[in-house]
C-alpha cells in the first residue's frame, strides 16, 4: 500500500476548498483517507495553506510521499523537509 500526501477537493462548484490529506495512492480523490494534516484556500488573496507541522512531518518519516502539487504548496509555503 503506497502512501500519498494530496489534496482532497471540498466547496461547491465554482468555490474550491481543499483538504491536504494523507491516503491510500489507489483510493478516489475524494474518497477515504487516513489523517487530515492540513486545508488550502486558493480563493483566498493570497491563498492561504494551513499545515499541522506535527502530523505532516510524522507521515514524511513512516514513507508517504506527497503529490506533485502538495510538494509545490509546501515548497512556496516554507515546510521544512517536505520539498525533498
Amino acid at each position: 500500500m503506497a502512501v500519498r500526501i494530496r489534496l482532497a477537493r471540498l466547496g461547491r462548484k465554482k468555490k474550491p476548498f481543499y483538504r491536504i490529506v494523507v491516503a491510500n495512492s489507489e483510493a478516489p480523490r475524494d474518497g477515504k483517507f487516513l489523517e487530515i494534516v492540513g486545508t488550502y484556500d486558493p480563493l483566498q488573496d493570497p491563498a492561504t495553506v494551513s499545515i499541522q507541522q506535527d502530523k505532516l512531518q510524522a507521515w514524511l518519516d513512516k514513507g508517504a510521499k506527497p503529490s506533485d502539487t502538495v510538494k509545490s504548496l509546501l515548497a512556496k509555503h516554507a515546510v521544512s523537509g517536505a520539498a525533498d
